[in-house]
């Protein structure tokens, strides 16, 4: 049947050629055409994702895969149409495979611009800053000139994993597990040191504490023994006061005393003795007359007394007081 009848979805651009000309384009078109005469284009307008797996070098020369996912869409579909062949059936099958040449265009282009991203990082970097590959990379497809050769518009650069060789993953791990275990060392060691310094700062309080303790029992020390000092100086001053006061009544006496004796100083002690009453007392006379004798013991040639005598010179008193000493002998 020549005449057909054709209803294209809203996201897909149809352009329809008759007689190698332009007869009606725009998305979402639905008409009659002749068949026989006609050629129709599809292109799609819809966003489209597209998976990638890039085994690329790093600055540092380590293999690492990058997965992820590139998003476009068609901006200038007539550009697109006149670049590849998007001829459609009226089923709406593609006539050729240009459409699938469009994403490996694309992933082709991606790849180049990731490549000279990631050669000028290192393996450390790639692995902790894919955001900044992603970034980097999408800017890169946004001025790219093949992208806006082809009418399509690069609307995201998703990077899902990004991955090093097993061997290098290994060494890796070790190395950042070896990292966590020094890391939890350090930990430990600082834990320890903290302990260790409260524990010393606890000392020095304690010290500083018995120090101030000290210092408190010297100042009373010192205290007591000034006080101590204070009632010596005292008991000294007071003992030198008195003995002052009892050099002066010394003084004293002996000066009343001398008065008292001035007088009689040159005169003879028989005088005195007489004078005070003495010579009424036999036994002073004995005694004096003793006195005399020894004073002139060098003119006495012999001297014989018996007791006798001397009975007879103490006198009847002398004998009363003898006789009963007598007595309590049992005589």
């Amino acid at each position: 049947m020549p005449i057909r009848y054709i209803k294209a979805a809203p996201t897909t651009y149809v352009i329809q050629f008759q007689d190698g000309r332009v007869k009606r384009e725009g998305p979402g078109l639905s008409f009659f055409y002749w068949a026989a005469t006609t050629t129709l284009v599809g292109v799609p307008l819809a966003s489209a994702d597209v998976p990638f797996a890039f085994n690329e070098i790093t600055q540092d020369f380590q293999a690492v895969t990058l997965q992820g996912q590139l998003t476009y869409r068609v901006a200038d579909p007539k550009r697109l149409a006149s670049l590849l062949d998007y001829s459609i059936t009226p089923s709406g099958r593609y006539l050729s495979n240009d459409p699938e040449k469009l994403e490996e265009r694309l992933v082709q282009v991606a790849q180049v611009r990731a490549r000279t991203v990631v050669q000028g990082m290192g393996l450390r970097e790639v692995l902790g800053r894919a955001d900044v590959v992603e970034g980097q990379v999408l800017a890169a497809l946004g001025a790219s000139e093949a992208v806006r050769l082809l009418g399509v518009e690069v609307m995201g650069f998703s990077l899902l994993s990004v991955r090093p060789t097993p061997e290098m993953a290994r060494a890796l791990e070790a190395e950042a597990r070896e990292g966590l275990q020094r890391r939890a060392d350090e930990a430990i060691y600082s834990r320890r040191n903290a302990a260790v310094e409260q524990e010393r700062r606890i000392k020095e309080s304690e010290l500083s504490t018995e120090l101030a303790v000290e210092e408190k029992r010297r100042q009373i020390r010192e205290a007591q023994m000034a006080a101590d000092i204070a009632v010596e100086e005292q008991r000294s001053a007071l003992m030198e006061r008195w003995s002052q006061n009892e050099k002066q009544a010394a003084d004293a006496r002996a000066y009343a005393l001398e008065k008292v004796l001035a007088p009689v100083r040159n005169v003879d002690w028989k005088t005195l003795m007489a004078a005070g009453g003495g010579g009424n007392d036999p036994k002073l006379n004995i005694a004096l007359a003793f006195r005399e004798m020894a004073e002139n013991a060098q003119k006495i040639g012999e001297l014989n007394m018996s007791p006798e005598l001397l009975s007879g010179l103490l006198g009847p008193s002398t004998r009363e007081h003898a006789e009963p000493r007598h007595g309590k002998g049992g005589r």
